[in-house]
């Protein structure tokens, strides 16, 4: 903070769950201020066998509530360039840019932008869209590319920011039957949270469903296998989806769905 204040913009690189330890110091002396500084997480979301201690799970639900910090959440090596570059030239308000442990995967190419939203997969006809928030984002592709191997067409996006969350994400809500969204962060508190709150305010009645991390320490393992064990694969994802656009909810007015594995 005080290097901002001198006229620099740090950056400060952490992993995520030591974020939590300095939380006093990013709300009230860097957000309170709006210092320009950057936070950039390591290891954000599930790290498996580091231990319980070092998942990176609650950065989102954490930095959701910090007013005037902007939240960036790359899919991928060339997103994480694109979102560093912008968050370093935001001047006058502190960022945040996560991105998880592990191989690097193969970049996602978008269809389009629109708002800032990145659009990977769509289909005229789709009644559900899945918003898959960084690292999920392949979980949302892959799952997509399977349900259109049996007809079934659903929208996903990338929102790239989500805190606060792009208008362009609740303009898009209101349009479609149901929304699921994909995050590997904490359901509560976390990003289909903040949507679902975000709707009620504006009166969008659009059900949505949240896929994430229970409020809960997650045991020592890899993380594949954490992410089985919580229900969050292509093939439950994909299955969750069928039964959401073959039942009566689709009909229902708007509640928000506990996760079901």
């Amino acid at each position: 903070a005080g290097l901002s204040f001198a006229g620099m913009h740090p950056v400060v690189a952490v992993y995520s769950t030591f974020l939590n330890r300095a939380f006093d110091q990013l709300l009230l002396d860097v957000a309170l201020h709006k210092a320009g500084v950057t936070f950039v997480l390591d290891r954000a979301g599930i790290t498996g066998d580091d231990g319980p201690s070092h998942n990176g799970v609650w950065d989102m639900a954490i930095a959701g509530i910090v007013p005037t910090l902007r939240v960036a959440v790359p899919r991928d090596g060339a997103e994480l360039r694109e979102l560093f570059r912008e968050a370093v030239s935001i001047e006058g308000a502190p960022t945040l840019v996560r991105f998880p442990k592990g191989k690097v995967g193969a970049d996602i190419a978008a269809i389009s932008r629109v708002g800032g939203i990145d659009i990977l997969r769509q289909a005229g006809q789709s009644e559900l869209l899945v918003v898959a928030v960084g690292s999920f984002a392949q979980l949302g592709v892959d799952v997509a590319d399977q349900l259109t191997k049996e007809n079934i067409f659903i929208t996903v996006v990338d929102p790239r920011w989500v805190s606060p969350i792009p208008h362009e994400i609740l303009k898009m809500v209101a349009s479609f039957a149901n929304v699921v969204v994909l995050e590997d962060g904490l359901r509560h508190a976390g990003v289909a949270s903040t949507i679902s709150e975000e709707m009620r305010a504006l009166g969008i009645a659009t059900p949505i469903h949240s896929y994430g991390v229970p409020t809960q320490f997650l045991e020592h393992a890899k993380r594949a296998e954490i992410l089985t064990d919580m229900g969050l694969t292509t093939e439950n994802i994909a299955e969750q989806i069928r039964q959401i656009i073959s039942s009566e909810e689709m009909q229902l007015p708007f509640r928000e769905k506990a996760f079901r594995k």
